[in-house]
C-alpha cells in the first residue's frame, strides 16, 4: 500500500476499502499532508479507510482555497471510480486539522457536497492578525508603516472568523460531527464551533477532549534503535517515542470508533 499522487491529491487505498476519508491539514503543513500527517493517516488506512489528502497553499482567501481543494478532490475521486477502486455507494468522511477544519466547514456550507460526517480536530478560526504574529509586531514597533505593511495589516481572511461561524450556522448541512479538542492547545477554538453545531445537530454532534497539543495529529514515528548497551541517551529516545504514541494512539482510536461505532475495532 503506497501513496500515489492523483490530480493534485495524495491517495492511499487499501485492499477492499470500507469508506473514504478526505483529509485537509493545517496552514503551511497542509501543503504536504501525506508527509506531515503520515502516521495518523496510514493508521486509518490500515483499518480499511481509503485516504485522499489534498494539499493546499495558504492565502488570505479561504473561500477560494476551499473551492480549489474541492475541485482537486473530485478529480481524484473520478480517477478512483474510473479505475474501479471505488464502486457503488461509498461513504465519504471529512477529516480536518486546524485550518483544515475551516475548509471542510466552508466546503459543506457553500457547495452541494455529500458527506457521511466530519471529524474536526483542533479547529482554528482566528483572525489574520492573531494567526500571523508578525503583523501585530510590525504595528507595535514601527512609528511609520510603509504602504505595503499598512495594506497587509488591514487584510483579513475571507471569510472572516465571524463570517465563517455565521455561514456554518446558516448553511452547513453535515449532521454527524466529531469535534476533537486537545487539553494543551492555546489556539483551539472548538468551543465556539460547538456552540454553533450542537444546537443544529444536538443528537449527532460529539465533542471529545483528549490529551495532547495542537500538533498531536502531526506526530511522527521516531526511528530510534537502542544500542547494545542501553545508555541514558537511549532512555531519552525511548521516552520521546512513547510520548508520541501516548497522545497519537488515543486520537487514532477515537476517530476509528466514531467512524464505525459498531465495528470490531
Amino acid at each position: 500500500m503506497d501513496w500515489r499522487e492523483v490530480s493534485g491529491n495524495w491517495i492511499l487505498v487499501p485492499d477492499d476499502p470500507i469508506a473514504m476519508v478526505h483529509f485537509l491539514g493545517g496552514a503551511f503543513v497542509g501543503a504536504a499532508p501525506h508527509v506531515a500527517y503520515r502516521l495518523l493517516l496510514e493508521a486509518l488506512a490500515d483499518q480499511g479507510y481509503a485516504i485522499v489528502a489534498t494539499p493546499f497553499i495558504n492565502t488570505f482567501d479561504h473561500r477560494a482555497i476551499a473551492q480549489e481543494v474541492l475541485i482537486s478532490f473530485e478529480q481524484g475521486l473520478t480517477y478512483l471510480r474510473k479505475r474501479g477502486l471505488m464502486q457503488g455507494y461509498f461513504p465519504i468522511y471529512g477529516l480536518g486539522h486546524s485550518m483544515g477544519c475551516k475548509l471542510h466547514l466552508l466546503i459543506n456550507s457553500l457547495y452541494s457536497v455529500e458527506r457521511a460526517g466530519n471529524v474536526l480536530m483542533a479547529f482554528n478560526n482566528y483572525s489574520a492578525r492573531r494567526s500571523i504574529p508578525l503583523l501585530e509586531q510590525v504595528s507595535q514597533v514601527m512609528d511609520f508603516t510603509p504602504p505595503l505593511f499598512a495594506n497587509t495589516m488591514k487584510m483579513e481572511f475571507t471569510p472572516s472568523p465571524e463570517e465563517t461561524l455565521a455561514i456554518v450556522r446558516d448553511r452547513y448541512d453535515v449532521r454527524r460531527n466529531l469535534l476533537i479538542k486537545f487539553r494543551k492547545d492555546d489556539i483551539d477554538q472548538t468551543r465556539p464551533l460547538s456552540e454553533v453545531l450542537v444546537p443544529l445537530f444536538p443528537e449527532l454532534t460529539t465533542v471529545k477532549i483528549l490529551q495532547g497539543t495542537h500538533t498531536t495529529p502531526l506526530a511522527q514515528e521516531i526511528p530510534w534503535q537502542a544500542g547494545e548497551s542501553f545508555s541514558p541517551l537511549d532512555a531519552v529516545g525511548q521516552f520521546v517515542k512513547q510520548t508520541v504514541n501516548r497522545d497519537l494512539n488515543p486520537l487514532r482510536d477515537a476517530i476509528l470508533r466514531w467512524l464505525d461505532p459498531l465495528g470490531a475495532f
